[in-house]
């Protein structure tokens, strides 16, 4: 007699039939998408399955409706988490990624130097744009898993926090996030906003502040697919009871002057001294008075917290509390190469997916999950928008520990410097783009 209770469960659903009716155009039912999820986080729908899913998606999008219940059925997937124990409010912010996005860096204990507590869970990198956490980790020591009571511990004592989302927060996120960077759709805008706002809204913070990029080095290119992700996300947070707010933030050139892991982190903490380049400043000073505002601090003069030391103070509580040694001196590459201008002129134009793809064939990202990323890898850019440059002055600096690299990545950066005839008054670079709430 065979046993009743040894026989699989009956799945409900097929992911054939889940992915041909979005392949045909067609709307997923709530009752779909609640299964492709947990299926997929069970390992019952197959790698390339979501692979196709993820495609389909991306070529015929989601409606609104479609987007707020994958996003639910992503933050049920896994744990939410708690910050009501906290004496102190909580914020945070999210990018979606950019060339030489450094931001959080010193935003995080900027922010957190208020009083304010910012739990910043963050990624790795996907495909041209740089990870936070790989940043981080060229700090010596540095670990990016906290269990949540160090993370609890870590907010209370010195109000910021980044590190990796935990295992039981948003489990299909964490698959499908690695499965996007290997399968070129990582630029869907309702996979973006679900992946962002199912990690946000599980992670429990009271306000968040999206900066949304676009422009050449960004995952939406154009002005109106930003606005929609940035509009799409805006809801979805408002709607869990998350105060959202979004800035339109221009991605067409390279933050600040370097691309790469501990490149970044020294730029960061030139930042955090009082000094370092001006749209960095700028894009970290706009950020942190929304998150302040948000959190109910108002009129904060964030300029004074990082000349006189206080958001050195914190960072420097923060890489301590996890581990890293904040005065051990950061990688050096290798190998450096340097790319020389072949004219006189001023630079009207430059490209940050160039800039953004060589950092990442020197090293700097990976080609698929869970591959090693090289510390002192990157671009260090020594010519920027609207600066004088004579022929045979250095515009980009390379940096290896793989000198084979070098070739690819100059093939990357080949008409990533435009150049006017010397004395061309180049327009202002506006950073922030718009605000939308």
């Amino acid at each position: 007699m065979t046993d009743q209770t040894s026989r699989p469960a009956v799945e409900p659903f097929d992911a054939v039939d889940v992915i041909r009716t979005k392949r045909d155009r067609q709307r997923l039912s709530p009752e779909q998408i609640d299964w492709v999820i947990d299926a997929y986080t069970r390992g019952v729908v197959a790698e390339e399955q979501m692979a196709a899913l993820a495609m389909a998606v991306f070529l015929n999008g989601m409606g609104r409706e479609e987007i707020a219940r994958w996003t639910a059925a992503m933050i049920a997937s896994g744990e939410r988490m708690d910050f009501s124990s906290l004496d102190k409010a909580t914020t945070d912010k999210h990018s979606t990624g950019g060339v030489g996005d450094k931001i959080t860096l010193p935003l995080a204990p900027l922010v957190a130097s208020f009083g304010v507590a910012v739990p910043q869970l963050s990624g790795r990198g996907l495909g041209h744009t740089g990870g936070t956490l790989d940043k981080l980790e060229a700090i010596p020591g540095w670990r990016a898993s906290l269990s949540n009571d160090e993370m609890m511990r870590q907010l209370a004592d010195v109000g910021a926090v980044i590190c990796a989302a935990g295992s039981g927060l948003a489990p299909a996120d964490k698959k499908l996030y690695a499965l996007r960077d290997i399968t070129s759709t990582v630029e869907a805008i309702p996979l973006i906003a679900s992946s962002i706002m199912s990690k946000k809204i599980a992670e429990g913070t009271a306000a968040l502040t999206l900066d949304v990029k676009t422009g050449a080095g960004a995952f939406m290119k154009e002005e109106a697919d930003a606005r929609e992700l940035a509009r799409t996300m805006v809801d979805l947070g408002t709607d869990a009871g998350v105060r959202t707010v979004a800035l339109l933030t221009d991605m067409s050139a390279p933050l600040g002057r370097t691309a790469g892991n501990g490149l970044e982190v020294r730029e960061s903490l030139e930042v955090l001294a009082g000094g370092g380049p001006a749209d960095v400043v700028e894009l970290t000073v706009a950020l942190a008075r929304e998150m302040l505002e948000a959190a109910g601090v108002r009129d904060a003069d964030v300029d004074a917290a990082l000349t006189d030391g206080r958001a050195m103070d914190t960072w420097r509580a923060m890489i301590t509390a996890q581990g890293g040694d904040a005065d051990a001196p950061l990688p050096v590459a290798a190998h450096v190469e340097e790319l020389r201008a072949a004219e006189d002129g001023v630079v009207t134009g430059l490209d940050a997916m160039g800039v953004g793809v060589a950092a990442w064939r020197l090293g700097a990202g990976r080609s698929r999950p869970g591959e090693a990323v090289q510390a002192a890898a990157g671009v260090e850019i020594e010519k920027h928008l609207g600066e004088e440059v004579r022929a045979g002055d250095v515009l980009a600096r390379l940096h290896t520990d793989t000198p084979e690299r070098m070739g690819r990545a100059l093939e990357s950066l080949e008409g990533s410097w435009t150049l006017a005839a010397p004395g061309t008054e180049v327009p202002e670079h506006r950073i922030v783009l718009d605000r939308i709430a």
